[in-house]
């Protein structure tokens, strides 16, 4: 499966579907999109209100990924379920950190 996430020079994208509401936060695996885009997924706790939901999912991002939580924003997708995460930092400390979580998922 490709990853879910696009190096940059300062970070990484990361491809997230948001789950609010849920019984717990996690991230729970990969998954592909109708359009064939991978993604991953996680639940959130908090509602979707006032970007509350938006905030839990950048601190469950940078806990997931042990960075500091300033280097996780939201940056699309405020409003959809599917939303784009920058993380910044080293894009190849970044992306193998993503892939040896991923892969412990499957």
């Amino acid at each position: 499966m490709p990853a879910p996430f696009r190096l940059r020079a300062d970070g990484v994208d990361l491809i997230v579907r948001l789950t609010p509401k849920s019984a717990i936060d996690a991230v729970e695996g990969l998954a592909v999109g109708s359009d064939g885009a991978p993604h991953l997924k996680a639940r959130v706790r908090a509602v979707p209100d006032k970007g509350a939901a938006n905030a839990a999912l950048e601190a469950l991002i940078a806990a997931w990924l042990g960075t500091p939580r300033r280097n996780v924003a939201l940056i699309a997708g405020g409003t959809a379920r599917l939303k784009t995460i920058r993380i910044s930092g080293d894009p190849a400390q970044i992306a193998a950190v993503i892939e040896a979580r991923t892969n412990n998922l499957s």
